[in-house]
Order: structure tokens, then C-alpha cells, then sequence
């Protein structure tokens, strides 16, 4: 059995890895634009579970606290988003 690459591109099969013979593209660049464009929305989707959490948080806590936190965060949420 020979080892057979896939390009993760247009999917064509050939002996040797590197570049496609079929559309030109590096493997290693494509994988790596993949995993950066995967990165960027991991953190995304990771800072609005932060910015809820902590907005939960401070509601929670808003009679301990007099809602200071809460209106802190709203406000400075809203400056962050326009920015």
C-alpha cells in the first residue's frame, strides 16, 4: 500500500503532499488559515460566555452590591461594542 494525500481543498488524491497537482494549493498554508479562522471564532464565542457569566453574576449579586456593578458593566459593555 502507498501512501495517498488528500488535498483538503478540491479533495483529489496523489502520492506526494505539499502542494495539489490539481488546484495548486499548499497544504500546510490551507490548514493553517483553517485553524486561525477556527481560533478566532473559539475566542469570540468564549468572550460572550465571559460577558454573560459576568452580567448573571451581577445581577445576582445586585442587593448585595446596590446594581453598582451592573450598571458599570452595562456601560462600559456599550462603550466596548461601539468601539
Amino acid at each position: 500500500m502507498t501512501l495517498r494525500y488528500t488535498c483538503p481543498s478540491c479533495s483529489n488524491e496523489q502520492r506526494h503532499g505539499g502542494t495539489c497537482d490539481k488546484c495548486g494549493v499548499d497544504f500546510l498554508k490551507y490548514i493553517s488559515a483553517i485553524m486561525s479562522a477556527k481560533k478566532v471564532e473559539a475566542d469570540s464565542a468564549h468572550e460572550r460566555l465571559e460577558d454573560r457569566s459576568t452580567l448573571l453574576k451581577n445581577v445576582l449579586l445586585t442587593p448585595f452590591t446596590m446594581g453598582i456593578p451592573l450598571i458599570r458593566n452595562l456601560l462600559l459593555g456599550s462603550r466596548r461594542r461601539n468601539s
